[in-house]
């Protein structure tokens, strides 16, 4: 008569189980000396989700000889203008596909330029929320939560008041940019205040520039 086995002998646990499925798909198995082989498989980990490890507005501790309070500040000043420069990056885009008219080779190829500049803009600026251990606003919808620029139509615009908008956008920027660089300049933050006077206030100053001059009436032949 054969040994009777107990119940638990002759079924396998969940966790053999799970085992059992993670080494079908890896292709994982032990090397005869109790230690696991892990043979290479091109399989994708597909469909993986996971916890959020840090919060938007808020900041980890770095070592940059900067307080706690004045990370924060920064991050959250910083994320604004981020907010408002992805915005205006969109419409630079948009008003360079729309773009119509006798000027339209000059200002497809002007507005298209201005763009570039301000997506490099876009990633200086998150770049620097991320150095501060902050969270960069990236999320179009968040950014639509959060930028001060008014919404354009959804249809195309005449060409002057497509100029007008970006101009609207850049001044907007400014205020903020001009005043954010002040006061982080007050909280000792020089690398914030930096980016913010170097980059985004001369890189916004110069394409206003650029943009109010194809908005004078002036005539091209005789005076």
């Amino acid at each position: 008569m054969p040994p009777r086995t107990s119940s638990t002998a002759s079924r396998p646990s969940a966790r053999s189980g799970a085992r059992s499925a993670h080494t079908a798909a890896t292709g994982s198995a032990g090397d005869g000396n109790g230690r696991a082989r892990r043979k290479v498989s091109s399989q994708p980990w597909l469909h993986q989700r996971g916890a959020e490890v840090q919060e938007f507005g808020t900041v980890r501790q770095f070592p940059l000889g900067l307080s706690h309070d004045a990370r924060l500040y920064s991050c959250e000043r910083l994320n604004q203008v981020l907010a408002d420069t992805q915005i205006l990056f969109g419409l630079y885009k948009k008003h360079h596909w729309l773009m119509r008219g006798a000027t339209f080779y000059q200002l497809h190829l002007l507005l298209d330029k201005h763009a570039g500049e301000q997506l490099d803009l876009v990633d200086m600026i998150a770049e620097r929320v991320q150095t501060l251990g902050g969270v960069a606003v990236g999320d179009p919808r968040h950014v639509a939560e959060i930028t001060t620029i008014p919404r354009p139509p959804n249809g195309a615009e005449e060409v002057p008041a497509m100029l007008s908008r970006l101009l609207e956008a850049h001044e907007t920027i400014l205020i903020d940019a001009h005043d954010a660089a002040a006061r982080t300049a007050e909280m000792g933050d020089d690398g914030t205040n930096d980016l913010l006077v170097s980059d985004v206030i001369r890189t916004g100053e110069l394409q206003a520039w650029f943009l109010a001059e194809h908005l004078v009436d002036t005539p091209l032949v005789r005076a």
